[in-house]
């Protein structure tokens, strides 16, 4: 380790803490016009100077592309989880375009009493977790997969697969193969669970695919009438409680119904009248919405749309959205846009340009028969801070309507 000249692309959370296990390192980052050495040592130099031939690994910050300058000029490139394969127990990864960080936090939960801990994505960079843990449960993610070459998992779980990501990786196909890329490098007696479309793709791993909760219910020998969560996340619940059967052949329903969700997510609460209301402000993008429309598909729904949708294409939600009995409140920086396409679908819409307003025009006609939803469809940065504020902000407007 002494002899490893390591240049870190990217001043952020994963590459600090690989500088802080292994001593100062020289880090590029494109917020730096000019060299300077931060209170740790390290050194952080703008990218018009990095020179592969100066160190002897290069090790990026997952999110930076692959057609940036520093990983086109880069001659000994290896991510954070090839870097740490040879410290790195048996291991589990979950990946997918939704869930993957809910999922993760379920494996750990089951998991916790075989000293299992979680990592990756959220959370813990691999640098800062105990290599003395029995297992490692990582929220994988596309880009990471783009730039790993030899670290593989042990058992891989695969949510479903939706647009996103798609400018980083250059197309679709690129994205889904990030995704699947770890099946190469799987072994014989390892298990990968993964969608059905893409059950023949190569790998030795032992295959378990599905289409649908039933499919995982089936295959696992689980009662899912006994797992209280729903929609999406009762496949979550199902892959976690999937990985346990598989390693420790045991279905404890009492343990996942235990499980908490973070805030934010399809989280259910009641105003002073008793209706219904869910904050569901971390569906940043049309599947995650989708998918907490999948969850009350039999209720009629008043749906806070919009934000900051970053220029998707909305045609892929606004298809289904026929499907439901819907009312739309269109907010944030594509409000009229929304409304445009609601117009559109024929589907009812008010504009009403802020949270607070769409709350109280929904107070006005929400009764015991229907529900309010915010699940936004789009980030929240153009009039929230975080999709936290966003949420707190809405359960705040509800809480206090009179």
């Amino acid at each position: 380790m002494n002899n490893l000249k390591i240049a870190c692309f990217g001043y952020g959370k994963t590459t600090r803490a690989i500088a802080k296990k292994l001593g100062p390192c020289t880090f590029f980052d494109d917020k730096a016009v000019e060299a300077y050495t931060d209170e740790e040592g390290n050194l952080v130099q703008p990218v018009s100077e990095f020179d592969s031939v100066q160190f002897t690994h290069e090790i990026t910050s997952p999110g930076i592309p692959p057609h940036h300058p520093l990983i086109q000029n880069a001659t000994h490139l290896i991510s954070e989880y090839d870097f740490f394969a040879p410290q790195t127990p048996f291991s589990i990864w979950i990946s997918g375009t939704n869930g993957k960080t809910t999922t993760t936090q379920m494996v750990e939960h089951l998991l916790a009493d075989r000293g299992a801990i979680s990592g990756g994505n959220i959370g813990t960079p691999l640098a800062d977790m105990s290599p003395e843990a029995p297992i490692w449960i990582l929220e994988t993610s596309s880009f990471t997969m783009h730039y790993t070459n030899t670290a593989r998992p042990n058992v891989y779980a695969l949510l479903p697969i939706t647009p996103d990501h798609v400018s980083w990786h250059g197309s679709m196909e690129e994205y889904v193969a990030a995704k699947l890329k770890p099946l190469s490098m799987m072994k014989e007696g390892e298990a990968v669970i993964l969608p059905k479309i893409y059950a023949d793709t190569p790998t030795n791993a032992f295959v378990i695919p599905y289409e649908t909760e039933e499919d995982l219910a089936a295959y696992f020998g689980i009662d899912a009438s006994k797992i209280k969560f729903k929609g999406a996340f009762l496949m979550d619940a199902l892959i976690a409680m999937g990985i346990d059967k598989i390693l420790f052949d045991r279905v404890d329903y009492d343990k996942i119904n235990a499980f908490v969700l973070d805030p934010h997510r399809q989280e259910e609460f009641r105003d002073a009248l008793g209706r219904l209301w869910i904050n569901d402000s971390k569906a940043t993008n049309i599947d995650a919405t989708l998918a907490a429309l999948r969850t009350y598909k039999d209720d009629t729904i008043h749906l806070i749309l919009g934000g900051d949708d970053k220029g998707v294409e909305l045609e892929e939600l606004f298809a289904p959205l026929k499907r439901y009995d819907v009312r739309i409140y269109a907010i944030g920086s594509n409000a009229e846009r929304l409304a445009l396409l609601c117009e559109r679908y024929a589907i009812p819409c008010i504009l009403c340009g802020t949270l607070d307003v769409a709350v109280e025009r929904i107070a006005q006609t929400l009764d015991a028969n229907s529900i309010a939803m915010l699940s936004p469809a789009a980030a929240s940065l153009d009039q929230f801070s975080s999709y936290a504020e966003r949420g707190n902000l809405f359960k705040e407007y509800v809480n206090a309507l009179k």
